[in-house]
């Protein structure tokens, strides 16, 4: 039986966010943050509707909250964590944190595309 279009297109999805996590070693907070190489749509409208406000600020926190995992796999932070990064975090970090995490999704991307 052929596969429908919508499930060789979740099929890819879920292979894609099966995989591995990818790392971020952040030594000012000596820690190492795991995350997948893609968010789900409802995420990533989320974080594009709050850089489209002007609050780029709130869009990078809320993407480390979201992205951010423990080696096995269980989110770092909760949502409720927020405020704490909004007032307590080094932006200088967390500008450059989330800037490796889309910098490694993306070299992913392209390394798949190349084997592929």
């Amino acid at each position: 039986m052929t596969k429908k279009p919508l499930d060789k297109i979740t099929a890819h999805y879920r292979n894609k966010i099966s995989g591995g996590l990818l790392k971020v070693n952040v030594p000012e907070w000596d820690l190492d943050i795991y995350y997948r190489p893609s968010n789900t749509l409802q995420e990533e409208s989320r974080m594009i509707e709050l850089t489209q406000k002007g609050k780029t600020v709130e869009a990078l926190v809320e993407t480390l909250i979201i992205r951010a995992r423990n080696e096995d796999g269980t989110k770092m932070f909760k949502l409720a964590d927020k405020g704490t990064f909004m007032q307590e975090v080094d932006p200088q970090i967390l500008i450059r944190v989330c800037g490796d995490m889309n910098a490694q999704s993306e070299d992913e991307t392209v390394e798949n595309a190349i084997k592929n």
